[in-house]
């Protein structure tokens, strides 16, 4: 195994699939193709990727079916490619639990631009240092251990989720606008994706449920993480 991991790309398409080889081995990544939907779990459950780039029109299972089932048994980060550019598409897969979208035709240098923003914040990355506790209420968030409790109850949070809330905390009080938080949290500052912020709040809300806390929409601008209900 390369010193970057291995990395399962999907898509039927073959000129995108030895593009995508071509940059992320240059980057020191292994990839590992598949075709079709029909393969691309299993490829995931054979390899333990470190990231999965996910083909949203595939032969066989579509990217959704994909992405839902991987997510039934994996926290990979995935990274979905639409050939349409139409926000439902995006949101539904985010919904599903992918972590970014690229729209094809894409440049491959921003395909691996994302894919090393995702990892430098996903567990276990390199060079990932050890954050302070946060607290805010009755809320606990250990960046190192990257643990989240409210009033001693562990939140299950995905990668993204657990990243956006701890940006958050940090800043209680304080409001940041979507692109503040695609560039802390997603490690790029691509303007007109803000979409993706705000599925992922949607999904950190739900979590927060009888917490006591909120994350309150500051209409034109951004978030911001208060204590009590949202005004």
């Amino acid at each position: 195994m390369s010193a970057g991991g291995t990395i399962v790309v999907v898509d039927d398409d073959e000129h995108i699939r030895e593009l995508a080889s071509i940059y992320l081995g240059k980057e020191g990544f292994d990839v590992e193709c598949a075709v079709d939907g029909t393969s691309a779990a299993e490829k995931v459950r054979q390899v333990h990727p470190v990231l999965v780039v996910l083909d949203l029109m595939l032969p066989g299972k579509s990217g959704y079916e994909v992405c839902k089932e991987v997510r039934q048994e994996s926290d990979v980060p995935i990274i979905m490619l639409t050939a349409r550019n139409e926000d439902v598409d995006k949101i539904v897969g985010l919904e599903l639990g992918a972590d970014d979208y690229l729209t094809k035709p894409f440049n491959p240098r921003e395909l691996v631009a994302r894919v090393k923003a995702i990892l430098r914040r996903s567990d276990g990355s390199p060079g990932r240092k050890a954050g302070p506790v946060i607290r805010v209420g009755a809320l606990t968030v250990d960046k190192q251990r990257r643990e989240v409790k409210v009033g001693g109850r562990e939140l299950t949070l995905r990668t993204k989720e657990f990243d956006l809330l701890a940006t958050l905390a940090e800043n209680a009080g304080i409001v940041l606008t979507r692109e503040q938080l695609l560039d802390r949290v997603w490690g790029y500052n691509f303007y007109g994706e803000t979409r993706t912020v705000d599925v992922h709040v949607q999904h950190v809300r739900a979590r927060l449920a009888d917490s006591g806390l909120s994350i309150v929409t500051v209409r034109s601008v951004g978030y911001k993480l208060v204590e009590g209900p949202a005004q």
